[in-house]
């Protein structure tokens, strides 16, 4: 560490205004304090030419003014290891699951990027989920972006627990799971799950949880990218990075902006609300080492699809799940609307002409589906014509054929979870669509 660069003047929550007397530190990098170097301060602005303006990262009271600062010289870093492989971190790169500390590990900035651009030409290559309804209306493919948006209890979770357990089977991928201002209780159940399931030694899983600071929160993103970076270029494999939830991502930043007292712009959130969200999304990527392929679940506050945080979210990825609560009063599971999923992976170049053609028949029997359910509701079904009474019939044919038991509800349903492969799903559509 270098020389004391000032003194804490002023303090109000989490910010903290250090007075400088020996430098300037840069932005991002981290201070700490002279008789407690365990304390981090983020620099974040610079009010005028003698005042740094810091972020408690940790939120420790232990912060006090007139306390004596250094500079670290560097950024907050986290490891570079396979022996990350199995473990959950903190923002920080260090363990929270009672195992033992890393040691003589290289570590890297978490701000750090590889600077390797997305690798261009060849045909994208498809990642089967074994669950039918994803992979038939949003197909994942090697290194997009695919959001899974819908309002508390719908099932983004399980859904996203699944998606871990199913696709962390093969050797080729690793998995990230990144909590962002989600309960505890669900990182514990994931952790367990996954260490049942026997694929915990293939995934990472990077925690920032809602007792924690915004500050916390809001590195929990950049860190994990750090990370699935190293997996990718360093390691050569295919990182799915599922990030549990982008939305709270947004929250944690315009928490802190309020701290900070900056403006906030029409809609309530941080002005900087479309690059802090875009800095964490361009990571997300692929490159001639790798692939990193990010499903991201979406908190919608109040159930509104509308709110300025899920739009600028949604706008951002390539495919969007809409689970609906409707759905899902409904007992289906799991509770995805049809008609509002939407990916524009869903092209004959991508998913071959046979699938592209039954979904665009499906997608019409289900928006047909929902209006026929209006006039049903006043006139009954016997006041259909043949050709609506036989769509309405293959609509709930497919909405059965769509509901598919989960391995890692199991032990709560009772049912034993199933993987259905591509083909199996198609042959089962044109099944139903003869």
């Amino acid at each position: 560490m270098s020389q004391t660069i000032g003194t804490v003047k002023a303090i109000r929550g989490l910010v903290c205004d250090i007075h400088l007397t020996g430098g300037r530190p840069a932005p991002k990098e981290i201070v700490v304090l002279a008789d407690n170097p365990h304390i981090l301060l983020e620099v974040a602005t610079y009010p005028d030419p003698y005042t740094a303006r810091c972020i408690n990262l940790s939120g420790s009271v232990d912060v006090k003014r007139g306390a004596k600062i250094i500079a670290t010289g560097s950024t907050l870093t986290v490891p570079e290891s396979t022996e990350l492989l199995g473990r959950v971190l903190n923002a920080y790169g260090d363990p929270i699951d009672g195992g033992k500390p890393f040691s003589n590990v290289m570590r890297r900035g978490i701000y750090k990027t590889s600077g390797s651009i997305q690798a261009a030409g060849g045909k994208p290559e498809l990642l089967e989920t074994g669950i039918k309804v994803i992979d038939f209306f949003t197909p994942f493919v090697k290194g997009r972006k695919i959001g899974i948006i819908g309002g508390a209890g719908v099932g983004k979770t399980m859904l996203t627990m699944e998606l871990i357990h199913n696709v962390a089977q093969s050797d080729e991928r690793l998995a990230m799971f990144v909590g962002i201002g989600e309960r505890v209780r669900e990182g514990h159940e994931l952790y367990q799950t996954l260490q049942e399931r026997g694929v915990l030694n293939k995934t990472v899983m990077v925690m920032g949880q809602m007792q924690e600071s915004p500050a916390m929160r809001s590195l929990v993103g950049p860190s994990a990218a750090a990370i699935a970076e190293y997996l990718r270029d360093n390691q050569k494999k295919d990182v799915l990075v599922f990030i549990d939830n982008i939305y709270r991502y947004i929250q944690a930043a315009n928490e802190l902006s309020t701290t900070m007292g900056i403006m906030p712009s029409e809609g309530g959130y941080q002005a900087t609300l479309f690059s802090d969200l875009r800095r964490l999304q361009d990571r997300l990527t692929s490159n001639q080492n790798g692939s990193i392929t990010s499903v991201q679940a979406i908190y919608i506050p109040a159930d509104d699809i509308s709110d300025p945080a899920v739009q600028e979210i949604s706008q951002q990825l390539d495919s969007t799940v809409v689970l609906s609560r409707a759905v899902a009063e409904n007992g289906i599971r799991p509770a995805v609307d049809m008609v509002r999923t939407v990916s524009s992976l869903l092209s004959p170049d991508i998913v071959g002409d046979r699938h592209y053609v039954l979904a665009t028949q499906v997608q019409q029997i289900m928006q047909k589906y929902e209006s026929l359910r209006n006039i049903i509701a006043i006139i009954g079904q016997s006041e259909l014509s043949v050709d609506e009474r036989r769509d309405y019939e293959r609509a709930r044919k497919i909405i059965q054929f769509f509901t598919q038991s989960f391995f890692v509800a199991e032990e709560l349903t009772g049912t034993k979870g199933e993987y259905v492969t591509r083909e199996e799903m198609l042959k089962g559509i044109e099944e139903i669509l003869i």
